[in-house]
């Protein structure tokens, strides 16, 4: 069979959304939909846009291969688990962003304007517009299949978008919950019914909790305080996050006997915090602890459940017990440092602050705060370091870090000379603050005689 020239850009894939289209392409485009279904279509992301092609190799964009499918649903007896089971494999085949967008727009157009009499928004903070049911709407004209649909779409943008795309999860059940409250019940109860139910509900004779990938929580309450019990909890953390089917971006809220946090002054009195507390007195555990940590940092991922000014990574309080606990945990500190959001993310100003009063300044915790600087902008020094610093031996080991400085450095990083530069003046930065600038002069000028020279060593 002949087909036309491709139409899209660069000539990479046929664009199927224009009356035009030829038949012959419209034919390869529904090949390639029951390819998709079949598991024998295949994605190349090489260049952009992303394409998948059909066992023809016929190229056409993912977001038009689900629009064409989705057009030819049936709106009454909406087929919702064949329209699940082919958007689950179109999302694994092609990723979650590039069908987003069509999905949205689709339960925008079929549920909310079908549904609801959409007013204005009231200020240009609120993401999604006021709706209300329809005066005139019978019940009989509400499909079920389809209100099932949209709920399997508002718990893939918790599942799979970004941590902020939670408001159009709670939009779309908002929409479902006016017309089918039953619904979005059973969603709070169950989540979506994908996690196997050991996952969903668990009970020992030391600890009960629940995960909910619907609403992104995991709910867990210890009956003891035990190493047994934290090495259970610990053990179900991680077998949570290994599924798939469960959000980066999480709420984790503990309930424990043991009333302990970090001692990190600043930090959220969280039951997150608590538990990582509680489990890090026990050195078998902090294995475990490594493995959860690993599995739940993620960048631009957040616990759900902290207010935007303690927002932290999940993963951070696991990264901050382990760090206190000294030199070994080096690495893991600083990979988590490296994950960290510089423009949102700030916890780890007050975690390196303990962690300097602890340890002092040594190579390694001057390696830890190298990588700290660089993730966030600017971070403040505690009062106590400018002392801290100030003996031969804290001296002699920033002079160190000095000569060998590359080696903290990521190697894109290494390449730029400016950058090494801007790295080494944040670092005398986060001792100093504003006495380091201007070479360091008031710093030098108050030092003590016999360790003038090293001051100078160290701004010169």
């Amino acid at each position: 069979m002949s087909l036309p020239k491709r139409d899209g850009v660069h000539d990479r894939y046929y664009l199927i959304h224009k009356p035009d289209t030829a038949p012959e392409v419209l034919a390869e485009a529904d090949a390639c939909i029951q390819d998709i279904l079949d598991g024998t279509a295949r994605e190349n992301h090489a260049a952009y846009p992303t394409v998948v092609r059909n066992q023809s190799g016929t190229p056409f964009l993912p977001s038009q291969l689900l629009e064409r499918y989705l057009s030819k649903l049936p709106l009454k007896g909406f087929p919702y688990e064949d329209a699940v089971a082919f958007c689950d494999a179109l999302r694994r085949l092609a990723g979650w962003k590039e069908i987003d967008y069509t999905l949205r727009q689709y339960i925008e157009k079929q549920v909310q304007d079908r549904y609801f009499e959409v007013g204005e928004r009231e200020d240009g903070f609120t993401v999604f517009p006021p709706c209300t049911v329809w005066p005139e709407l019978h019940p009989e004209d509400v499909d079920e299949g389809l209100l099932r649909f949209a709920c399997y779409v508002a718990v893939c943008y918790t599942v799979y978008g970004l941590s902020f795309e939670y408001l159009t999860t709670e939009h779309i059940l908002g929409l479902v919950s006016q017309l089918r409250p039953d619904l979005v019940k059973q969603l709070k109860t169950a989540g979506s019914g994908k996690l196997p139910k050991d996952i969903q509900r668990r009970k020992t004779e030391h600890f009960t909790a629940s995960a909910n990938d619907a609403f992104a929580t995991i709910r867990i309450t210890a009956k003891a305080a035990t190493e047994e019990c934290y090495a259970e909890i610990l053990d179900y953390l991680c077998a949570v996050l290994e599924q798939e089917e469960f959000p980066n971006s999480y709420s984790v809220e503990f309930r424990g006997k043991e009333k302990l946090y970090l001692p990190i002054p600043g930090l959220p009195k969280k039951g997150v915090n608590q538990l990582f507390a509680c489990a890090v007195q026990y050195p078998s555990l902090h294995p475990a602890m490594e493995r959860y940590a690993r599995l739940a940092m993620r960048e631009f991922e957040w616990y759900q459940n902290l207010a935007d000014e303690a927002c932290a990574m999940p993963g951070t309080f696991a990264v901050f017990a382990l760090g206190l606990e000294g030199e070994r945990w080096a690495p893991l500190v600083t990979e988590y440092l490296d994950f960290c959001d510089d423009e949102h993310s700030s916890l780890q100003g007050k975690f390196l602050h303990a962690l300097i009063r602890k340890f002092g300044f040594q190579p390694w915790t001057l390696g830890v705060l190298v990588r700290g600087a660089l993730s966030m902008q600017w971070l403040e020094p505690a009062k106590e370091f400018r002392s801290l610093i100030a003996n031969a031996e804290s001296l002699d080991a920033l002079l160190t870090v000095k000569r060998r400085f590359s080696a903290y450095l990521l190697p894109e990083e290494n390449k730029d000379p400016k950058f090494r530069a801007i790295a080494w003046q944040s670092l005398l930065w986060a001792i100093w603050g504003k006495n380091s600038e201007n070479g360091g002069s008031k710093v030098i000028k108050t030092a003590p005689k016999e360790l003038k020279e090293k001051y100078q060593q160290v701004f010169a």
